[in-house]
Parts: structure tokens; C-alpha cells; sequence
């Protein structure tokens, strides 16, 4: 492929170069410059001469009369009192965006009639001569391929798994037991502004691996050959994850966020796009005009320009027409929490794309858990999106019925990793008939294709009664189809480069994310934030642990007088140490769950670009800081005193630090090894593993001076042996321990200093601060580690690890493969 594949990093200086028109130019002035200036002779426009409410036409007159930026988010709204018409009412735009103002307005514009809803959008701007951005997507000699492990190395053992991971960190695969799969072989086409393209084929043909390439969506590990381009510009040029809207055949979402909330927050980080510049210039060419637009429609068309708020009539707007709105309340769930039907999360998948401003959507199995009637629902608003607004789009379905198949303007059969059609959809049966082959009457259109290029089904379509039937593979199907009138046009039209300077400035996004690094950042905390609300219990529950085990402490380490003072005294005060140490840290394990539960979600997201990693990571690590003062806190406060440590006021606080950071290193090493293993087995696993290490060289088994030489950088590698430093200096260094010492082994002046020593402790009072120092480095350096892991780790699950057979044919190895 010429310049970087599909899942390749981009070069952000090379999207700041443009070809034709400046990409560094303002869109709203590219609005102005382009399109007709509007026809003064229009017999739609009204002017302000030409009568009406006197009261409704001042308060046009003073809405023109503020600047830009105060008009873009003023709105004239009419109400209704008892079937007459009220006067209108200036309003904020930003009150009018949510709420329940909001969806009355939405009631008022859309009126159950999305097709007309649309067709007024589309008017008003085709009144003053703006042009809509369009999308045509080409992809030319496109092939894919893999490499699967096969025979034993594909079985899920634990040796294997640990092997092929190993090997992932690597980057690399073992030479043996390995073959390379095609997933795509040379495939061509284009994709065309205002025309739904449907993608068939059998499972295993290669639909979703196609839908992620021409997304820019595909696993770095995947080859890819060939070009890929968005009216003539390669993916070096633009971000084609946020030009461009994929719907996974997957639905991940946050089970404890509703669907509304769902919604909301795509809608909120993928940003508006052009919106707010082209409704700039359409106010301003109105104005000049003379034309007064339908005043609910200006508001609705002004609100879903509005950018970063938490709700807006978007959200309203999808779930009306995905017929979301009698759930939209409910909580998504999962299989811990009630929450709504498979059907009902599929199309929230879709509708999280929806909202976007995106103008190429590809869908892949939107129909999955969903009745035919709510299917073609869905899919006949996506062909009012189309046809209306000028959207590019392409859809993946199994089985579509007959009416939902009649939808579609073009259709792709996509069939062992071959194109064995690409055209318009009157023209496909003819293609097979010219093959010999006949769709009967009986079946449907649909079935027939999914079937035609089966080895076992091709047969009963044979029509030629005075010919032998001969088995027509794919390849011989693809290579038919380049000589089809359907497949000639095509190829002649791809040896035409499309013409770049004709690109609309608004069609392809330069900019990374919808939101500045800012907002991105409030609008993850702001989730984060309500996430927690509903997970409370965990919080709740944590606290009442620690309360019980306190109370538990306390009765065993409970002294009146706690004798102290002598070296044979330390060991109570070492062991309830010890004890307070360890169920700190064991109380932040909770975070490995958490992190992992919502590692799938993230994925997600971050790879369509919805926010920057680092925004999620950071929005964890500062949210969860209160939570380390409060359950610190509450631990020492049930046992500071109780178990007798130094009375001491400084003493008391000392340990609330040295506990406070000891809790922040273990959610971070926690939040690190989740991040690192991306699954519970392998994170208890080898989390574990790496618990036990750093409690073995963390100074409670072993004296540092009883350490070999070759383990001692182990010993000091160690966040625990930080942690029994810091609690350890602060108790034997008070007072009451500052008695002489009187074992002459130790050459220590007092009791306290040759406690630490025989533990191979520091013992000056500067170690205490050392090893808060090393604690919030170790913190740091893990929460550092986390966020690298979040930017740069792929999901679980090895694409590059198939169960295959090396036996096995080519045929054989693809449906095994998908």
C-alpha cells in the first residue's frame, strides 16, 4: 500500500499538508467562498417587509442585530397556548439543548416523519446555495493477510497462551507452526456519496476485516497491500477513525451507565465537526437574503451545533428514530446488573456512531438481535440520511428480508476474501444469469447471493438446461465480473484519480479528537465521576472491610500499656505494623477488577478517537486519591492509639502519609498489571506472582544484611521494603524508644535505632521521608506504565492466533478462521 496502511500510526505533521485547498484554512470561510450565492428572486424566502407579526419580526430584527457569537446561541422559539399561536421567546440555546425544552422542540421539528424532518434541513440550506460535504471512498488492489498459528500451537493451553503472549510483547511470532491466511485478495471499488451500499457474503468472507480497512480500523499486525483513499487523500492526510463511523458487530458499554448517559457521552467527545460553521454561514447568507427561517427549526439546527455540553437534542434525535426513547432511562447492564434486551444494545451500538458528525458510516451486522421490522426501520432512516444529506454509506448484513434488501442502491458480494460483484442492484442478477445461473421466485434475492458461490448450493440455480453444469468457483466469479459491463465501468472510472481541488473543506477531519485536551479530560471525569456513584456498594463495601478488620486489629493488638522501651518489645509493634501494611495494600486489589471490567469499553473508544488515553488514565488516578486519604484515614484512626503506637500528634499523621501512599503505590502497581494482562485469569495470575516478589525482598522475611549480594537490587526494588521503612522509623524513632541501648551486637545509641538496624532498616529520621520519596515514585512510575500500557497495548485477543490446521485447504482454513 503507497504511504502508511490503515492501522498505522499518522503522522500529524504529514495531515497538516493538503492538496487542492488548503487544509489549514478556516472552514466556515471555505463555506463562504463555495456554492451559489442565494437567488434574490427564491419564492420560499420571507422578507421583513413583507408583513407578518409585527412582535415576531422585532424580535428578528434584534437576533440579527447581536454579533455572531451572540446570535449563534440565541434562538426565537413560538409556543402554543390552547391551539393559538403565542408570541415568540428569545432563549439561551445552551438551556434549550437539553432538557425537557429540548425534546419538546425536537417533538415540534420532527413530528414522527423523519424523511420531512430532513427534507427541511436540506431545503434550508440548498436556499442559500451552501453545499453539503460528500465522501467518495476508493480502494484499489486491497489484499490482507495474517499469520495464524496452527496444529498444536492454536490450542487454548495454558502454555500456549502463555507462549503466544510472551511472544505478542515481542512483537513476534514462533517460525514453526505458522501460516499465512488471505482475508482479502486484490479487491477493488467505490464507494459513492448518496448511495447505501449493502455488503453481502457468506460467514468467513472477510465483511468486518473489509469495513475496518476502509475505516482505518485494522490490527497493526494484519499485512496490508494496496490504496485506500477518501476523495483522492490517503489516510497520511486525514483521521479517517473520525471521518469515517464504524458500528461494531459488538456491543461494549458501560452496563452501569443508561442509555441516554450512553449516548451523551459519544455525542459529547465526537464533537460536532462543521456543524457550527456552516450554520454561521447559512445565518449570515439568510440575513443578507432577507430570509427568516422556520424559527423551531433554526433553534433545533442552533442546539445541535452546540459543543461539549453534557446533553443535547442529538442524543434526543437517536433515540427517537433507533425507538430507544422508552428505554432511555435504563441502565444498559451486563450480566451482573438487569438492564435492557440484546436487540435494545445493538442498537445503542449504532446509535453511539450516530451521533457523531461523521458523513461515511459503515455498519457491520447492525441487524444482530433484531427483529426484521426494527431492521428495516433502522436501515430506511439510514437511506434518508443518504439520499437527503449526502452521506456514504455501507452496511453488513447476514440475511436482510426482502423489503430491507429493496433499500439499498448498490451492492457488494464479498466471498472468500474476493469481490464478486460491485455495482447497482438492479444489475447483480443479471450478472449471475449471464453466468448461468438464475435467482427463482421462490427465494429471496438476498439468499440467493449468500448461496450462488457455495460449492453445495451453487447447483440448484443452474438454468441452462442445454448446457452441463460446471461449478463456477469465486475466483472465476471475480474474474467474470471485470469483464461485466458493471465491473468495465467501474475499473475505468478507478483509473481516473479523483480530482483532489474538489474535495469539500468540511468532508475530511484534520483534527485528532472532536474535543480540545481540556474538555476531553471533563468530560471523561464527569463519566468517571458518575461511574463511581454507581458503584458505590464497591466503596461502601471496601470501608466496612476495613472497619471489621479494625475492630478485629484492635482486640488483638489491644493494650492498656503497651509495654515498650526494650528491644524484646518491638515485636508486637512490628507484627501490628506489618498487619496494617498488608491490609492496606490487599485493600487496593479491587482496582484490577475494576480496571479490567472497563478495558473493553476503553478500547472502543479510544481507538475511534473518542478521547486521548491519557485523559482516561488520568481521570482514575486523581478521582481515586480521595478514596486512598479515606480509607487510610479510616484505618488509622480505629487503630493508631488503640494498639498503643507513639502518642504523639506528628507520629499519628506520619503514619496516616506513610499508609496513604503505601494504598496510591498499590492501586497504581494494580491499575498497571490490569492494564498489562487485560484479563482476570492472567492478572491473578501473575499479579500474584509479582506480590509475592516484592514481599519476599520487601524486609519482612528477610533482614536486608542476610540478603545475598546478587538479590540485593531486588531488596531495593521493592515498594514494600519502602513502605516497612516509613511506618518502621516513624514508631522506633519517638521518644519512648530512646533509651539507651544495652546490647553491645548492636552499635546503636538507643533502643529504638538498634531495633531498626537489626532489621536492616534505615535509622535516621530522613528515612522515613526517603521512603515516602521512593513510595509516591513508585506510584508515579506505575501510573506512568498504566497510561503507555492504555495509549499503546492492543485488546486481548491475538488476531494472529487462529485455529487452524496446516492440513487443511484454503477454503477449510478461512471458516475456520472467522
Amino acid at each position: 500500500m503507497e504511504g502508511p496502511g490503515p492501522g498505522a500510526a499518522l503522522s500529524s505533521s504529514r495531515r497538516s499538508m493538503g492538496s487542492g485547498r488548503s487544509w489549514g484554512s478556516s472552514i466556515s470561510q471555505s463555506f463562504r467562498h463555495q456554492g451559489l450565492q442565494p437567488d434574490t428572486n427564491d419564492p420560499f424566502k420571507r422578507r421583513h417587509e413583507d408583513g407578518g407579526d409585527d412582535e415576531e419580526n422585532l424580535r428578528w430584527a434584534a437576533l440579527e442585530k447581536l454579533p455572531t457569537y451572540d446570535r449563534m446561541r440565541r434562538a426565537i422559539v413560538l409556543h402554543e397556548y390552547a391551539g393559538d399561536k403565542g408570541t415568540g421567546e428569545l432563549v439561551e440555546i445552551e438551556h434549550l439543548a437539553s432538557g425537557e425544552g429540548g425534546r419538546a422542540l425536537l417533538e415540534k421539528v420532527f413530528q414522527d416523519d423523519s424523511e420531512r424532518f430532513l427534507r427541511s434541513l436540506r431545503d434550508r440550506v440548498d436556499r442559500v446555495g451552501i453545499e453539503l460535504p460528500a465522501i467518495e471512498v476508493r480502494y484499489q488492489d486491497v489484499s490482507i493477510e495474517v499469520d495464524a498459528l496452527v496444529g498444536s500451537r492454536a490450542l487454548p493451553t495454558l502454555w500456549n497462551f502463555t507462549t503466544s503472549f510472551l511472544q505478542g510483547l515481542t512483537g513476534r511470532l514462533g517460525s514453526s507452526n505458522k501460516k499465512t491466511i488471505n482475508i482479502l485478495r486484490n479487491v477493488n471499488g467505490i464507494l459513492k456519496p448518496s448511495r447505501m451500499t449493502l455488503l453481502l457474503g457468506p460467514p468467513s468472507s472477510g465483511k468486518s476485516t473489509l469495513m475496518r480497512a476502509l475505516t482505518g480500523k485494522l490490527d497493526k499486525r494484519l499485512k496490508v497491500s494496496g490504496n485506500i483513499t477518501y476523495c483522492g487523500h490517503t489516510f497520511s492526510e486525514f483521521y479517517p477513525e473520525r471521518t469515517s463511523a464504524y458500528v461494531s458487530q459488538y456491543d461494549l458499554h458501560n452496563a452501569e451507565m443508561t442509555v441516554r448517559e450512553t449516548l451523551d457521552f459519544s455525542r459529547r467527545c465526537l464533537g460536532v465537526g462543521a456543524r457550527y460553521d456552516m450554520l454561521t454561514e447559512l445565518s449570515r447568507r439568510e440575513r443578507d437574503a432577507g430570509i427568516k427561517p422556520d424559527p423551531e427549526l433554526d433553534a433545533y439546527m442552533k442546539a445541535s451545533a452546540v459543543q461539549g455540553q453534557e446533553n443535547n437534542i442529538i442524543t434526543d434525535l437517536t433515540l427517537k428514530v433507533l425507538g430507544l426513547d422508552i428505554c432511555a432511562d435504563t441502565m444498559i447492564g451486563d450480566e451482573m446488573i438487569r438492564g435492557i434486551s440484546g436487540g435494545q444494545k445493538k442498537r445503542v451500538t449504532t446509535g453511539e456512531m450516530l451521533t457523531g458528525p461523521a458523513r461515511a458510516l459503515f455498519m457491520d451486522e447492525i441487524s444482530t438481535g433484531l427483529d426484521s421490522s426494527s431492521t428495516f426501520q433502522i436501515v430506511k432512516y439510514v437511506k434518508q440520511l443518504v439520499h437527503v444529506m449526502n452521506e456514504t454509506v455501507m452496511i453488513s448484513l447476514l440475511q436482510p428480508p426482502p423489503e430491507t434488501y429493496n433499500l439499498f442502491d448498490d451492492i457488494i458480494l464479498l466471498s472468500e476474501g474476493y469481490i464478486v460483484y460491485h455495482g447497482p442492484r438492479e444489475n447483480i442478477l443479471e450478472f449471475f444469469e449471464s453466468s448461468g445461473f438464475r435467482c427463482p421466485q421462490r427465494k429471496g434475492v438476498a439468499d440467493f447471493l449468500q448461496e450462488v458461490t457455495s460449492k453445495k448450493d451453487q447447483k440448484q440455480y443452474w438454468y441452462l438446461e442445454h448446457e452441463k453444469y460446471i461449478f463456477v468457483s469465486v475466483r472465476e466469479f471475480a474474474e467474470r465480473f471485470k469483464s461485466f459491463h458493471v465491473g468495465q465501468l467501474m475499473l475505468k472510472e478507478l483509473q481516473i484519480p479523483f480530482e483532489k481541488s474538489k474535495t469539500h473543506p468540511a468532508a475530511l477531519t484534520t483534527k485528532k479528537y472532536g474535543l480540545s485536551r481540556k474538555e476531553s479530560l471533563k468530560a471523561v471525569i464527569s463519566r468517571e465521576v458518575l461511574l463511581m456513584k454507581r458503584n458505590a456498594f464497591i466503596y461502601i463495601f471496601k470501608v466496612s472491610q476495613l472497619i471489621i478488620l479494625g475492630i478485629m486489629a484492635m482486640t488483638v493488638f489491644l493494650r492498656t500499656n503497651m509495654p515498650s522501651g526494650q528491644i524484646s518489645d518491638s515485636i508486637k509493634f512490628s507484627g501490628a505494623l506489618t498487619f496494617s501494611l498488608i491490609t492496606i495494600l490487599f485493600n487496593g486489589l479491587a482496582e484490577l477488577q475494576q480496571t479490567i471490567k472497563m478495558l473493553p469499553t476503553f478500547y472502543k473508544q479510544r481507538d475511534f478517537l473518542f478521547f486521548p488515553p491519557w485523559t482516561f488514565a488520568l481521570a482514575n488516578i486523581l478521582l481515586k486519591i480521595p478514596i486512598s486519604l479515606m480509607e487510610a484515614g479510616v484505618w488509622v484512626i480505629l487503630t493508631y492509639y488503640v494498639m498503643g503506637f507513639a502518642p504523639a500528634a506528628g507520629r499519628f499523621f506520619r503514619q496516616f502519609l506513610a499508609l496513604f501512599a503505601t494504598h496510591q503505590m498499590a492501586m497504581a502497581l494494580f491499575r498497571f498489571l490490569a492494564a498489562i494482562f487485560k484479563s482476570m485469569v492472567m492478572a491473578n495470575n501473575f499479579g500474584m506472582f509479582v506480590i509475592l516478589l516484592i514481599f519476599i525482598f520487601g524486609g519482612f522475611l528477610i533482614p536486608r544484611g542476610d540478603i545475598r549480594p546478587w538479590w540485593i537490587w531486588a531488596y531495593w526494588s521493592s515498594p514494600m521494603m519502602y513502605s516497612q521503612n516509613a511506618l518502621s522509623v516513624n514508631e522506633f524513632l519517638a521518644s519512648r524508644w530512646a533509651t539507651p541501648n544495652n546490647d553491645i551486637s548492636i552499635h546503636e545509641p538507643t533502643v529504638g535505632k538498634a531495633i531498626l538496624k537489626s532489621k536492616g532498616l534505615f535509622t535516621g529520621d530522613s528515612g522515613f521521608w526517603l521512603s515516602i520519596g521512593a513510595m509516591i515514585g513508585f506510584a508515579i512510575l506505575f501510573n506512568i506504565l498504566y497510561i503507555l500500557s492504555l495509549a499503546y497495548l492492543s485488546p486481548s485477543g491475538n488476531s494472529n492466533t487462529l485455529d487452524l490446521d496446516e492440513e487443511n485447504d484454503n477454503e477449510t482454513s478461512r471458516d475456520q478462521m472467522y
